[in-house]
């Protein structure tokens, strides 16, 4: 009981220290301490036998097994971005889907742009910072509410995009070497979900910020909002884009062969082709390879400080209890994969730290028991992106707070809408064509 009391408590607190607005490098441990300590755990190695379980080896074992599987694929990640960022040629890109659908269709530009960037490889966070300058732009000349800013942003960015077939976002790779997929696993389904939600969530998160022009909210500008630079030259469009392109193709590629290391080719081939092609329009490209080193360290640094809070949670009795119950819930396989994954997601505020969590325990009991691979994987992706939207979530942490300068209560609710409630009803459509044979 003390266990599941310390679960609970441990994840409540978690997101209570989020909100407040500490650090996730000091609230994972803080709170995973929590958990250890109701659960009876040792603190330290010397206290217990070799291999035994303890707070400092469990949560350290966490954070560095995440750091050490996908470092490299962060820090080329966030590299590509800010070469992208650096050399205007994400603005460019950014600015023609702005310049084409124009001020009527602002909510949908900002969507847009984030969807084709992160489609293309672009980091999610570094998406969010090259689009808030124009999405400020665009509320301000059709006098929307900022306040559902960050909701535009995590909309376009980490729902029908981060999770499909094919995108090169590391939630849709790390199934790979527990099912032996290719990131187009289920792509029938996926396109159909990814449809559903963009259509869907578009539609809610434009009937939220129309119920709130109805109340009388508007733009409120602030002294220390971003301006775009109009006097700069910025690379053509369609060749800026041309760095995408190459990303999703040589991960296409590789997939078969390399697997989830086919994403260090890709977004290698990304960055040398943005300089290839944007070199004279750089500001300081050896700047933005340092920047975009600090942000690697900085985004999974915080998705590993919660992951290692899942590592010393799936220690404890309780957490056992619970995967036990999940995974013997009655009907389709693929509802006790989605809500464990789902579950453990939002304990740990992290698709991809969910994934790392859930998948070592639940993919050898499903395959052994005959699940398709391809409806797992899919399933384990798109399920992996709802929970982990929870309000501790890092990215949510970073968009709300350091990019828009929002408050949670003011912001996070239609955050919650679009990324946690929209996946979720996802996940439940893909399961259902799943199970009626689509795409097996």
């Amino acid at each position: 009981m003390w266990s599941m009391i310390g679960l609970i408590g441990g994840l409540a607190l978690l997101i209570y220290l989020t909100m407040k607005g500490m650090n996730l490098l000091v609230a994972g441990p803080l709170s995973a301490l929590f958990v250890a300590v109701l659960s009876g755990m040792p603190l330290f190695p010397q206290l217990v036998a070799e291999g035994e379980a303890n707070f400092v080896g469990s949560y350290m074992g966490g954070f560095s097994s995440f750091v050490t599987s996908w470092y490299l694929m962060f820090l080329l990640g966030a590299i590509f971005g800010k070469v992208m960022e650096d050399s205007g040629a994400a603005d460019s890109v950014s600015k023609l889907v702005v310049e084409k659908l124009g001020m009527r269709f602002a909510v949908l530009a900002v969507v847009a742009a984030c969807a084709i960037l992160t489609y293309g490889g672009v980091s999610l966070f570094v998406v969010a910072f090259s689009v808030y300058p124009l999405a400020i732009s665009l509320f301000k000349q059709a006098n929307l509410p900022r306040r559902f800013i960050p909701a535009a942003l995590a909309f376009g960015s980490v729902t029908f995009t981060m999770t499909s077939a094919g995108s090169p976002e590391i939630q849709n790779w790390i199934p790979i070497p527990y099912l032996g997929t290719t990131p187009y696993a289920g792509w029938e389904v996926s396109l159909i979900v990814a449809v559903f939600m963009m259509i869907f969530g578009y539609w809610w998160l434009k009937r939220m910020i129309a119920k709130a022009v109805s109340r009388g909210e508007t733009f409120v500008a602030r002294d220390n909002d971003p301006t775009m630079d109009q006097t700069r030259p910025l690379p053509n469009p369609f060749l800026s884009a041309i760095p995408l392109v190459v990303v999703l193709v040589i991960s296409y590629i590789f997939h078969d062969s390399l697997m989830q290391s086919a994403l260090i080719i890709a977004l290698l081939g990304g960055i040398i082709s943005t300089y290839v092609l944007a070199r004279k329009f750089f500001k300081n490209f050896w700047n933005a390879i340092s920047e975009g080193t600090m942000g690697a360290l900085i985004a999974i640094g915080n998705t590993a400080a919660v992951v290692g809070f899942g590592g010393v949670a799936k220690e404890v009795p309780a957490f056992g209890e619970v995967v036990a119950a999940m995974t013997s819930i009655p009907g389709s396989p693929l509802i006790g994969a989605a809500i464990a994954v789902s579950v453990i997601a939002g304990m740990t505020g992290s698709a991809s730290g969910g994934q790392v969590i859930a998948l070592p325990l639940i993919a050898p009991h499903y395959m052994d028991m005959g699940v398709n691979a391809e409806a797992l994987h899919r399933t384990v992706a798109i399920s992996s992106g709802a929970l982990d939207s929870l309000p501790h979530n890092g990215y949510v942490v970073t968009t709300v707070r350091a990019i828009c300068g929002e408050t949670h209560q003011a912001a996070y609710w239609p955050v919650a809408a679009v990324t946690v409630v929209i996946p979720t009803i996802g996940v439940a459509i893909a399961i259902a064509l799943f199970s009626l044979g689509l795409g097996i």
